[in-house]
């Protein structure tokens, strides 16, 4: 009943916020943890080590998109095993 008061608020529009969750849950649920590993991987092919900075260290204090790909795989999984209990 929230989302519905915090939508009737906004003129029934969805704020970017909600959009985004939305659209990450059904890509989740489209999606197993193998789609996210592939696309993590080819990102990490694809930047081809081209975010060095000085130090020659690649990640700048962020993970790498195959890190990225499998830590989502593993949060789809999750989440799909935690739907299918509750069903």
């Amino acid at each position: 009943m929230a989302n519905n008061n915090r939508n009737q608020n906004n003129n029934g529009k969805m704020t970017v916020q909600e959009a985004g969750r939305k659209g990450g849950e059904a890509t989740s649920n489209n999606h197993n943890q193998e789609f996210y590993q592939e696309i993590g991987r080819k990102g990490g092919e694809a930047s081809n080590g081209n975010n060095q900075n000085n130090n020659g260290n690649n990640n700048g204090g962020k993970m790498s998109r195959e890190e990225a790909g499998r830590k989502g795989g593993e949060a789809s999984r999750r989440n799909n095993n935690n739907n299918n209990n509750n069903n």
